[in-house]
């Protein structure tokens, strides 16, 4: 008889791209949200938990196609041949949910949503498939009073998390004036003022009709350009908007070929940021002086930089910086970005600033897609887990893990007396558990205890039982007077006690609040 193969046993690993997070995280990540949930809470924001499967047709970024119908998201189609995909993000659920529901919900709608999203795309360092994002969103209200609310609001989060005044900057900009430059710039004016243009504004516009600069596709590759500016300077962007640069490697990078009066255009844009918000308003409209949705624009920055000033939020926290450019390719208004300012060391060991951990704006058209309306909107997002990397880089969260107390096990026919002990523990506010594993051996027990970083241990034997004590272990100070102590200090500071059964709860307390 032929022998029956045997199936290949499943390889215990996380697909590439996804990662596990244990216990302390997992806490870590859920208080953080629960002060930012509480910042949310108290700005009048409603919570929304939808569903983590869409429509790949209200997503709407993504559409799978012939080839791959996983592009950019994770899709399967249904029994009914309907294209579904997980989440690649919350706020394209928020427009679907809006746009359904819109007659049951206030106007405006306030609303913040927490939880993981996906993305199939490559994975590298510290770049997951799978991540958690955090959003506040206002959906129905025009006027910039509630953009100047998401960045007080982001202020206060980043505040509750204990990142103080100084170490953190929320930097404020708008696509209506970026419009303007791009106005200005390329075209000096609309096509049919071009008879009172200047001949350095005819000039412009021809350049403009000659370089393609209506193309869609050549836009995006400005602003990418644009948003250089941080990382290679004024000089750096110049060339990378006309003919190209060498990178640090050596590499050459193609320019977007635009003439030189139009580089220095748009270099001006990135530096018109001045020592006050007032200074630098004052700038762009000098900018924009023939460009009125540029100065609709300024006129929006002056009223968000008023409103914040009237509730005590000055340029110290948040400020108006044209050099702001990621998202202007998304947003249709305001758009703001908050930067931790303090300093890191890269895996090189070099000096860096931590950079951004939250990003927003205004959205007007996100609904129309369902509804034909425009519908206003506005919100922010912020980055979990550089979030999270940021309060550990501050000491905020992280450093040492503490246990629960360990009640142990000396005869297994008492279970009753042991779960009674941590009952009481429970009940008193301390976490504990029993030791349910083989108490035969009771040094793998304190193994256990130790492992656990559980801050004391609890030992009643049958001699203990019969005099009605328990023995209480300070796991904490026995093991620094391990490490430390001579024998006379060992003696001198005895790290286990014996107290009366009734004690029990009170002696634990009495250890952990010295510990803490």
């Amino acid at each position: 008889m032929a022998k029956v193969k045997k199936a290949p046993r499943p390889k215990a690993q996380t697909p590439k791209g996804f990662r596990d997070y244990f216990g302390h995280e997992v806490r870590e990540r859920t208080e953080m949200l629960s002060k930012i949930a509480g910042v949310y809470h108290r700005y009048g924001f409603e919570a929304l938990e939808s569903s983590a499967v869409e429509t790949v047709e209200a997503l709407g970024k993504f559409l799978p196609d012939v080839d791959r119908p996983n592009e950019g998201v994770f899709a399967w189609q249904d029994e009914d041949d309907n294209w579904m995909a997980l989440r690649y993000d919350l706020t394209a659920p928020l427009a679907r949910v809006y746009a359904e529901h819109r007659n049951d919900l206030p106007l405006p709608y306030r609303r913040f949503a927490m939880g993981p999203v996906w993305r199939n795309e490559k994975p590298g360092p510290g770049r997951y498939r799978q991540f958690y994002q955090c959003d506040a969103d206002t959906v129905g209200a025009a006027s910039v009073a509630a953009d100047a609310e998401i960045c007080a609001m982001l202020a206060d989060c980043l505040e509750e998390l204990g990142i103080p005044r100084g170490d953190y900057l929320i930097r404020v900009n708008n696509r209506k004036v970026l419009n303007g430059v791009l106005t200005s710039v390329t075209r000096g004016a609309e096509q049919n003022d071009i008879a009172s243009m200047s001949a350095e504004g005819r000039r412009a516009y021809r350049d403009f009709e000659m370089q393609g600069l209506q193309n869609d596709e050549i836009l995006d590759s400005i602003l990418r350009q644009l948003d250089k500016f941080d990382k290679v300077g004024a000089e750096g962007v110049r060339h990378l908007l006309t003919g190209g640069r060498h990178d640090a490697s050596g590499a050459f990078i193609d320019g977007v070929n635009l003439s030189d009066e139009m580089a220095d255009g748009f270099i001006a844009f990135l530096q018109a940021k001045r020592e006050t918000n007032a200074e630098t308003l004052a700038r762009l409209r000098e900018i924009l002086a023939h460009s009125a949705v540029g100065l609709e624009g300024v006129d929006e920055l002056a009223e968000i930089a008023d409103l914040l000033a009237a509730q005590g939020y000055g340029p110290d926290r948040i400020v108006i910086d044209p050099s702001v450019v990621r998202g202007l390719g998304y947003y249709t208004g305001p758009v703001f970005e908050a930067e931790l300012t303090f300093e890191i060391l890269d895996e090189k060991g070099r000096k860096r600033q931590f950079g951004s951990v939250a990003g927003g704006g205004r959205y007007d058209d996100l609904v129309k897609r369902f509804t034909g309306q425009v519908v206003p909107a506005t919100g922010v997002s912020i980055g979990v887990d550089r979030l999270l990397a940021a309060l550990r880089e501050k000491g905020r969260v992280g450093g040492s893990e503490t246990g629960p107390v360990v009640v142990t096990v000396m005869d297994r026919d008492r279970m009753a007396d042991y779960q009674a002990m941590v009952a009481e523990l429970r009940q008193a506010g301390i976490r504990a558990e029993v030791y349910l594993g083989n108490p035969k051996n009771f040094g793998n027990q304190l193994k256990y205890a130790d492992k656990r970083h559980s801050p004391v241990a609890v030992i009643e034997g049958g001699d203990e039982k019969a005099r009605g004590v328990v023995q209480i272990k300070d796991l904490i100070l026995g093991a620094k007077i391990a490490e430390n102590a001579s024998l006379e200090e060992w003696k001198e500071r005895p790290s286990q006690y014996e107290v009366a059964r009734g004690d029990l709860v009170a002696k634990v307390r009495e250890i952990l609040e010295g510990q803490a």
